[in-house]
């Protein structure tokens, strides 16, 4: 039954990491469609964040009363509704709105689910779900692109999306006995949620919270101005540099597969210390002067780098702060992610803006050094070395 319900969450991180870049491969056929400009998307992005943030801040009480099982099941069954209703749309205003249920279910089932694998699960299980993760949002461009290679329109993708989300619900609902055997803890869903000031005052919480902000502010900002730093610092051609930026994202999901091996003999903060020390060594190549392929193999180290980080970071938390209180943290970890999602992409590009693109590299090493140095007073206050 254990191994099954592995097996469903596996299933699960495939399906849920589907929609996530659906919107940016269907954009530039639809802002012409709604008469939009190009950068109503970042509305649409904004908006699904804050509902994010949102659930993942409820998360905790959620999943106390009710149990990791049916949270879960109940938040995809929000984001399948809510990619039916970007299928059914005929104007901005519709997708926008629909933006509202996919961010509440997304943070949900982020939280819940992190949450209950790093509670029952070993670390190598945590990277390869990440892995899984990062396999499903690079399907989901591609079954937007066959459909519109095929002549169909946009809202079909979220269709087929939708369709495979809502075959993930009906088979999450169908799951929840074994959720129940598989052994959530009575304690502390009998406990009651944590407040802020309670989260807050644990030692180390504020630590690991600012350490998660900066992974996730680095990672969009990479994945977010990487093309634009190769063309407009590099030199390269805008169609290559499209394809080559992705090098990062290939990084990310190679190094987490790679580290599920890795996770099996590494504590997890080691391999997070060497995922910074990666990172750190992908940073310094984007800082040396030089022609395309020094940068391009930086974009790869720096992906690496980063894949041990965000689940290695899920699965200490109840070691580091203690079972009865993960969820409360992971919880509100996922919220500071979101927040750093949502605000340190566009701050770059203010300071791109005014003083140029070539600072991607410091501002990518500034967020480094805060992340390193976050994470070590958390080693400290929790008595980790």
């Amino acid at each position: 039954m254990f191994h099954l319900l592995l097996a469903i969450i596996y299933l699960s991180f495939i399906s849920l990491g589907l929609p996530d870049a659906l919107l940016g491969a269907a954009w530039p056929t639809v802002y012409p469609q709604f008469g939009v400009p190009v950068s109503a998307s970042g509305i649409v992005f904004i908006t699904i964040s804050a509902g994010t943030v949102v659930s993942s801040l409820l998360s905790d009480r959620l999943t106390r009363r009710f149990g990791p099982g049916k949270v879960t099941a109940v938040s995809v069954a929000l984001t399948a509704a809510a990619l039916f209703g970007f299928a059914s749309s005929n104007s901005f205003r519709t997708l926008w709105l629909w933006a509202i249920p996919y961010g509440l279910g997304a943070g949900g089932v982020d939280a819940a689910l992190n949450n209950y694998v790093a509670l029952h699960y070993k670390s190598h299980h945590m990277s390869w779900l990440h892995c899984m993760w990062g396999i499903g949002a690079s399907v989901g461009p591609y079954i937007m692109g066959a459909v519109l290679t095929g002549g169909g329109v946009w809202n079909n993708g979220y269709l087929v999306v939708g369709m495979i989300q809502t075959l993930l619900v009906a088979i999450l609902f169908f799951s929840l006995p074994l959720w129940k055997g598989a052994g959530q803890n009575e304690d502390t869903a009998a406990s009651k949620p944590l407040t802020f000031p309670e989260i807050f005052s644990i030692p180390g919480a504020r630590e690991i919270l600012i350490a998660f902000f900066c992974y996730c502010a680095l990672e969009q900002t990479a994945g977010l101005w990487a093309a634009s730093y190769l063309v407009l610092d590099r030199g390269m051609d805008a169609t290559a540099a499209a394809g080559f930026a992705g090098l990062f994202y290939l990084g990310i999901t190679v190094g987490r597969f790679i580290n599920g091996f890795i996770a099996m003999k590494l504590p997890d903060h080691t391999m997070i210390r060497m995922g910074l020390g990666i990172i750190g060594i992908g940073v310094l190549l984007l800082l040396i002067p030089g022609g395309e392929f020094t940068a391009l193999t930086g974009l790869v180290i720096l992906g690496v780098g980063c894949a041990p980080i965000y689940p290695c970071i899920i699965h200490s938390t109840p070691d580091h702060f203690g079972a009865e209180n993960s969820q409360a943290l992971i919880g509100v970890q996922m919220a500071s992610a979101y927040i750093g999602n949502i605000l340190m992409p566009p701050l770059f590009g203010l300071i791109a803006n005014h003083l140029g693109i070539f600072l991607f590299p410091g501002y990518l090493l500034a967020i480094l050094a805060l992340m390193t140095w976050m994470h070590e007073q958390v080693l400290r206050k929790t008595a980790r070395t």
